[in-house]
């Protein structure tokens, strides 16, 4: 399997060829089709935003040299001078405007982020202004996360909308990119590999010089195989190394594995809202409707034992959705309900389940830290409660497609936080769906005067009222019960001694922090 990225760094013998891999592939390379994390690193190489990440996940001065509030609606983006794009073209103020309007179409995984911005001029070459429907004191974290695209190349290849992922689309922007970014992309095989080589006319080189000529990326969904792989020096750098393997790879020469808590939680998703589940032997009504059953499918799972046993100890465990790091997290919010199977039991004869009942629930294999292994122990805790769960366990390809299409009434999920705010959380998962926000709530839930709670927090300038505002909300989503907390994910980026490169709590690396020695 890795043969072929052998083949290539070969053909390179003398450059630095940084060869990596996880469990999964870039769903896309379309910078504004999907908000997902793995894809989202593939986009960080090759794209920037307006503002960029330091190793540390500080905002930083990128395709913008700063920004300002102009007045409570307005907000001013100088912009970088004498950058290129890949192909040579400059990078202008029109390229911006183009790109956040191309962000906020109905295809885009990332119209959430900018819901608020009612309009992007131009004033002149070296300036834009965003225009927000009411004052937003996170627009700079959320414009952060929109990656800039040329027009011109966008227009010359018919891509100027974003790929319909969830259709399957196919697109010249699919498997192509045109960013100002540290690399360019040179090769795109599709769940085989990416390469992406140095871009030499970047603008950062001087305040980060590193020294990768080549990245060979490799998708490797076995976890023996990338070790394995990693161990003999295929690899440079390995993702997600398996909780399992962490001791081996520690104790094998030339290796080293760094830990850190991602900024991600893990969650289990459930259908409130519809009147009949599409997955349920129930007929005529939605068990999950039902509070007392949502609480005792919380009850019934004991994190403790996931957290031990399936993920070897790396694993904080949750009794909220978003993790240490997010504004608005709490110590306090953060306290599961306590596993308790009897309790569980209890609930469900009171809501009339006496006997349980039937569910299918969906869950990814490739895409978080032994996502089925998760899956597998909740179907074993929630069956001593009587709740018969099917699981359909697959790659994210399909996973995801699938939760957007809403053809689910269970399912996992995990979620991250760019923005680094409590915000990203709600407009994203609790929201009303409206065709901007609500984009990942496949929960059906509605709750207008929550909906209210999350609008006042995007608007509210007074920081202790907008706090209050937060605070209120997370404590109505733990009430409500419509996610299931599972953990906060742990990371384990294993790597050779050989490669300097920090590990990113977002779990995004970005080589051009990297150097190979």
């Amino acid at each position: 399997m890795l043969a072929a990225p052998m083949a290539t760094s070969d053909a390179f013998a003398q450059a630095k060829t940084l060869r990596w891999a996880s469990q999964g592939d870039y769903l896309t390379m379309d910078p504004h089709s999907q908000n997902e994390g793995l894809t989202r690193t593939g986009s960080f190489q090759t794209y920037e935003g307006l503002l960029g990440y330091s190793a540390d996940l500080k905002f930083v001065p990128a395709l913008a040299t700063s920004w300002k509030a102009v007045n409570d609606t307005t907000w001013e983006f100088k912009l970088r001078q004498g950058v290129k794009f890949h192909d040579g073209s400059p990078f202008t103020a029109d390229d911006v405007v183009f790109s956040v309007k191309r962000a906020q179409h109905p295809n885009s995984d990332f119209k959430t982020y900018i819901a608020s911005i009612a309009d992007v001029k131009k004033v002149d070459e070296a300036t834009v202004h965003v225009v927000t429907s009411g004052p937003n004191p996170i627009l700079p974290n959320q414009i952060a996360n929109i990656f800039i695209m040329s027009k011109a190349w966008a227009e010359k290849n018919s891509v100027v909308v974003p790929q319909s992922y969830k259709d399957k689309e196919e697109t010249f922007a699919v498997r192509n990119t045109n960013g100002t970014g540290p690399f360019m992309l040179k090769l795109r095989e599709q769940d085989v590999r990416t390469v992406m080589v140095k871009n030499p006319d970047w603008w950062g080189l001087k305040q980060n010089p590193h020294n990768i000529d080549e990245i060979v990326y490799t998708p490797v969904s076995t976890p023996a195989t990338r070790v394995a792989a990693l161990i003999s020096g295929q690899l440079d750098f390995v993702l997600d190394v398996p909780v399992q393997d962490v001791e081996r790879v520690k104790r094998s020469p030339g290796l080293q594995v760094k830990k850190t808590n991602e900024i991600r939680s893990i969650f289990l998703g459930l259908d409130v809202g519809s009147a009949e589940l599409k997955y349920s032997d129930v007929k005529g009504k939605n068990p999950l409707a039902d509070k007392r059953v949502r609480q005792a499918m919380y009850h019934a799972i004991d994190m403790n034992a996931i957290a031990q046993k399936v993920m070897r100890g790396d694993a904080v465990i949750a009794g909220m959705i978003t993790s240490p790091g997010v504004h608005g997290y709490e110590k306090a919010i953060d306290k599961r309900l306590p596993y308790d199977v009897g309790k569980a039991k209890a609930l469900l004869k009171d809501a009339g389940y006496a006997n349980g009942f039937g569910i299918r629930l969906d869950c990814p294999n490739d895409r978080y830290v032994n996502d089925e292994g998760i899956c597998q122990a909740v179907v074993g805790m929630l069956a001593q409660v009587g709740i018969k769960v099917e699981l359909v366990a697959q790659s994210k390809t399909l996973h995801f497609p699938k939760l957007q299409k809403k053809d689910t009434s269970f399912y996992m999920l995990g979620w991250g936080v760019p923005t680094f705010d409590s915000h990203y959380v709600f407009s994203y998962l609790v929201q009303t769906p409206d065709g901007k926000n609500g984009a990942w709530n496949f929960t059906n839930y509605s709750n207008p005067k929550l909906d209210g709670m999350i609008n006042g927090m995007l608007t509210e300038l007074d920081q202790a009222k907008r706090d209050k505002l937060i605070a209120d909300a997370w404590k109505t989503v733990n009430d409500e019960v419509i996610y299931l907390p599972l953990h906060h994910q742990v990371l384990n980026w294993a790597m050779s001694d050989k490669l300097d490169m920090p590990i990113i709590a977002d779990n995004v690396p970005r080589f051009h922090f990297a150097k190979l020695k």
